[in-house]
């Protein structure tokens, strides 16, 4: 079945920028919507940013509106996350994640989203 792999990962300095990708496995990636959420020691998990299956539509967390940008490559089967004025709060393991279902609209809650991947670490600190 379908797998996710995250990378890019690492330490930055606060006002920082860094860029995960999330690899997939499998021949429907296109079809569904993908996210990503983020998830601090004692935290629950938290939507970050999602993008759509069709038309390349975004939503993001108020929380990091303007700083981040999530973009999805379907020939290359990966979905990115660049981070730009990177602040200390953003610190947490960054999980990549695919819809339960294929061509359903973006959704930013975990329940709706069936796929996982092993998540990596984003620490900012000076």
């Amino acid at each position: 079945q379908v797998q996710l792999v995250e990378s890019g990962g690492g330490l930055v300095e606060p006002g920082g920028s860094l860029r995960l990708s999330c690899a997939a496995s499998g021949r429907t990636f296109s079809y569904y919507s993908m996210a990503w959420f983020r998830q601090a020691p004692g935290k629950e998990r938290e939507f970050v940013a999602a993008v759509t299956w069709s038309d390349g539509s975004t939503a993001y967390a108020d929380s990091v509106k303007g700083r981040f940008t999530i973009s999805r490559d379907n020939a290359k089967n990966t979905v990115s996350l660049q981070m730009n004025s990177l602040k200390p709060e953003d610190t947490s393991v960054y999980y990549c994640a695919r819809a339960r279902r294929p061509y359903v609209n973006i959704a930013t809650r975990t329940s709706e989203y069936e796929v996982w991947g092993q998540g990596t670490q984003v620490t900012v600190s000076s």
